[in-house]
């Protein structure tokens, strides 16, 4: 048969000895994706992947590998609705076509709900739009102001208050965000204020509360506010400091992202321009000398995903 085939045996028993490698080796990419996916339960195959890269296998190899073996995520539709819109409201949107190159200078932020057991409660995010770290959070049983005030609070605290000088903050018309105490506390640290007319304007923090509800928290045993507050605190950490992030140079996580940022000068920072009227939710990361060949996104999940990358 050997003779007939025209190979040997040793060439056949060599190839068994391959099979049986390459399935030692899937089966212990499979086994480390498990272990990370007990802190990222929902974190998608190509970035599962990315975290499991060995010169032994890349990444397009581990990705298909996770695809075949049950790892695809999906996610439910979303259809509440969390923003309690005030009509005619005095503040524009400060953001629309701007170019940042740092941290501090524009943060987003907005409010999502979550169902636990019989009742829904609801979660303040502030996100840094360089940088996509979450700089402040708080969770609550209602839609009143006082959570989102102690969310950016903590974004003041952790920022500095010298760092937030001239910040532009931008959010929806959410009726929390003209409350006095709040809108006091952004003049108090001459904080700008920007608000949105279309949750397009708003597409950082809608897709960060789409990845902080579905992709963690509602895969979390909670019972009540106090198990929801302890383990959106740690979503967060997970998030700067551990999830890789698409948009960003090498998929760095944001803190990892801010810290590489933090040695160069300000000539040498990646610029972002946010969307304009002409791309609406275009999002284009860029450093001199890198063209972005990319076309622009057509939607908000295209613009939250456009990424770049350094020589």
């Amino acid at each position: 048969m050997y003779s007939y085939l025209d190979i040997s045996k040793q060439s056949v028993h060599q190839q068994i000895q391959r099979d049986r490698e390459a399935v030692d080796l899937g089966s212990k990419f499979i086994e480390k994706a498990r272990q990370i996916r007990k802190d990222h339960p929902a974190l998608g195959c190509r970035k599962l992947a990315l975290k499991l890269l060995t010169p032994q296998m890349g990444r397009d190899k581990i990705e298909g590998l996770l695809l075949q073996s049950g790892f695809r995520i999906v996610y439910p539709p979303n259809y509440t609705k969390t923003t309690h819109s005030v009509r005619c409201s005095p503040y524009l949107n400060l953001i629309q076509g701007l170019k940042v190159n740092g941290i501090n200078q524009v943060v987003q932020t907005d409010i999502t709900y979550l169902w636990v057991k019989d009742k829904f409660y609801y979660v303040v995010l502030i996100i840094d739009v360089y940088s996509r770290r979450i700089v402040g959070y708080q969770a609550s049983n209602n839609m009143k102001a006082d959570a989102n005030t102690e969310a950016l609070r903590m974004m003041i605290k952790q920022r500095g208050k010298k760092n937030v000088t001239e910040m532009i903050h931008h959010s929806d018309k959410g009726s929390q965000y003209h409350a006095a105490l709040y809108l006091k506390l952004l003049k108090d640290h001459h904080i700008k204020v920007s608000m949105c007319k279309e949750a397009w304007e708003n597409a950082y923090t809608e897709r960060l509360n789409r990845t902080v509800k579905d992709e963690y928290l509602k895969l979390r045993q909670l019972s009540g506010l106090d198990d929801l507050k302890r383990e959106l605190a740690r979503t967060v950490k997970l998030y700067n400091q551990d999830r890789p992030h698409w948009s960003l140079p090498k998929q760095a996580s944001p803190v990892d992202f801010e810290k590489a940022i933090a040695k160069m000068s300000p000539a040498e920072r990646p610029v972002l321009t946010l969307y304009n009227s002409e791309t609406v939710g275009r999002v284009i990361l860029t450093t001199q000398g890198v063209r972005n060949k990319e076309a622009a996104p057509r939607s908000v999940k295209g613009a939250v995903a456009a990424s770049f990358k350094l020589d």
